[in-house]
């Protein structure tokens, strides 16, 4: 895995990036295991991994990333592993500090110092004052980190220096912590790798509010691709703080969105003397609670999309679909990003057109409700699962199947608009 490979990955534009990224780097042994490697070799694959996700990062934007390299509780691993681990820190500090020369990084150490070895003390040292007057950026590097600890000497410090009771308050608390005169000291996305999911004490007191990610992958296998998704997941969260949203989005009735989208799809079932253009609007108000006038114009790019993608014109298809979002987002308030949407909804039309009903679908129709309804792939699972039930009993219902498949397909509906509008509205 080379470590100086530059990222060329962009964000999508309206992307909401992260100030702050705290990552547990979890699996390097079990990654080496699984490939008959020694434990030490999965410690180095993502030493060289930490370094590419950082500059990353940086490349979108992200002013602070954290790794956690070693916890407080880490001490009682082997001594041929610990003293592997501290020279790859040493290592990793080299790295970084050709990275903060470059692109102005503060380099900032977590964590105690009494316990570590000489040579990295010395190494940290000469990273931090090298980099104190970097602005741009700042990396965090957590060895012998712990947050109870980290709280624990804030106190220790506070009594030393004479702060009395009455001094006392958040602020005042913030600055005695490790991340002390930090611009951005509250995590806003942790990133956890190889299946765990829990933060194991990682900065208790910043990780306040911050948004949890957990991935499947360890972390050595975790590349810039999936910090990206990682980062396109975290923006389409809606982040409330503690507080209500301050629009009401959706006020529809989940039955009757479901019943008109079916008869949509049935055609025939549009009462006789409507024009199918009147429903559509009809349905495009109730669905989204939208003036008349509005229905119609967004009704009549959708309809130009739905033509052009029955004759596989699907960049024509997508033209349209964006000036449709566009007119959505803009009336019901949601921060989408059209164009993002717009892609995401031809790549749905084009697997129905080409009736392939299957786990793609699902994971193009998760990621579809993800980025318009902004909540996380997590918190669309579900609602995406119902939408391709639907789908399914529409399949069955056009092969000849039966009427009560477009029951099924009218039911699921209805379940996918409750749980979109339980989660969103």
């Amino acid at each position: 895995m080379p470590a100086k490979k530059e990222t060329t990955l962009t964000l999508p534009r309206g992307t909401q990036v992260p100030n702050h990224i705290a990552i547990i780097p979890d699996g390097n042994r079990r990654w080496a295991r699984a490939k008959g490697l020694y434990t030490l070799e999965g410690h180095k694959a993502g030493f060289e991994r930490a370094v590419e996700l950082a500059r990353a990062a940086r490349s979108w934007g992200v002013h602070t990333v954290t790794l956690w390299g070693f916890s407080t509780e880490n001490w009682d691993r082997s001594p041929r592993e610990i003293k592997y681990l501290m020279k790859l820190y040493s290592r990793l500090i080299d790295d970084y500090l050709k990275d903060a020369m470059r692109d102005d990084v503060r380099i900032i150490h977590l964590g105690r110092k009494d316990r570590l070895p000489g040579f990295l003390v010395k190494k940290i040292a000469d990273a931090e004052e090298r980099t104190k007057n970097n602005k741009s950026y700042i990396g965090n590097i957590a060895i012998d980190y712990g947050g109870h600890d980290d709280i624990v000497r804030a106190v220790r410090k506070m009594i030393e220096d004479g702060v009395s009771s009455n001094e006392i308050n958040k602020a005042k608390f913030e600055e005695y912590l490790d991340t002390s005169g930090q611009p951005y000291p509250y995590v806003d996305l942790l990133i956890r790798t190889s299946g765990e999911q829990r933060t194991s004490g990682l900065l208790l007191w910043q990780m306040e509010y911050a948004e949890m990610y957990w991935e499947q992958d360890h972390f050595p296998d975790f590349s810039p691709e999936k910090l990206r998704h990682a980062v396109i997941d975290y923006s389409r969260r809606r982040r409330r703080f503690g507080g209500n949203d301050r629009e009401e989005h959706f006020r529809f009735k989940p039955e009757a969105v479901a019943r008109l989208e079916v008869n949509w799809w049935r055609l025939k079932k549009i009462p006789e003397g409507t024009k199918f253009r009147d429903y559509a609007i009809a349905h495009m108000r109730e669905q989204w609670g939208v003036s008349k006038k509005l229905a119609g114009e967004a009704t009549k790019y959708l309809l130009l999309a739905l033509a052009e993608g029955e004759k596989s014109k699907w960049r024509k298809a997508k033209v349209s679909l964006v000036e449709f979002y566009k007119l959505i987002r803009d009336e019901v308030k949601l921060a989408f990003e059209p164009s993002v949407a717009a892609s995401l909804e031809v790549k749905l039309m084009q697997n129905v057109a080409r009736k392939k009903v299957n786990q793609d679908l699902e994971g193009d129709t998760k990621e579809l409700v993800s980025e318009v309804y902004r909540i996380s792939e997590f918190q669309a699972r579900k609602a995406a699962h119902l939408r391709v039930l639907a789908t399914v009993e529409r399949s069955l219902a056009e092969k000849g199947g039966g009427e009560h498949h477009w029951d099924q397909a009218e039911e699921y509906l209805e379940m996918y608009y409750k749980a979109l509008k339980d989660r969103v509205a």
